[in-house]
């Protein structure tokens, strides 16, 4: 059996440093000895994916639109872990300020990498249950326009079946939610 080893990192440079972005160029070399000059990695901070669920089994989702993409998608609730908080304090900090919703038990149930190719970061999946409306004013950041929606389980089974569920990450915490977790 072929043994897979890891790559060594020669140089890096930074082509640019933001907030929720940086972009570096490594020159790596292969177990085999080849050299590759233009490796793109793009680091991100952590994330956080919440799958919140109100006493009566609504799902509390967002709707905002995606630029990337070019549409206004539904979603799970999602932000970056800021610094010095943990992964849970993150998730429930974004989930207050995005919904109003806040409580109920917390759990940590996924781990992923969007991309583990070419992205340097973790998208920590929460499910909180029993979440409850708190406040009714949201507390976004300059560029976010989101309106909450709260939707059935079977509304958000169905936009999963459907393919409306756009986001990776996310939609791969709903397929374990249902395949496993759900009861």
């Amino acid at each position: 059996m072929k043994k897979i080893e890891k790559w060594k990192t020669l140089s890096s440079e930074y082509l640019f440093k933001r907030p929720w972005l940086t972009a570096r160029r490594d020159t790596v070399e292969l177990p085999d000895g080849r050299i590759n000059n233009e490796y793109y990695v793009l680091e991100y901070p952590r994330w956080v994916n919440m799958i919140a669920i109100t006493d009566d089994g609504n799902f509390v989702m967002v709707e905002q639109y995606r630029h990337g993409l070019g549409e206004i998608l539904v979603e799970l609730c999602a932000g970056v872990v800021e610094e010095g908080e943990t992964t849970e304090e993150g998730a429930r900090r974004e989930l207050l300020e995005e919904t109003g919703f806040a409580g109920g038990t917390c759990e940590l149930m996924s781990t992923f990498s969007a991309n583990a190719g070419s992205t340097n970061n973790l998208t920590y999946g929460y499910l909180l249950r029993g979440v409850k409306k708190v406040d009714t004013k949201q507390h976004l950041d300059a560029t976010e326009d989101i309106a909450v929606r709260i939707l059935s389980r079977d509304e958000v089974f169905d936009m999963l079946m459907h393919d409306q569920i756009k986001q990776a990450t996310m939609a791969a915490m709903l397929w374990k939610y249902f395949a496993v977790l759900e009861n």
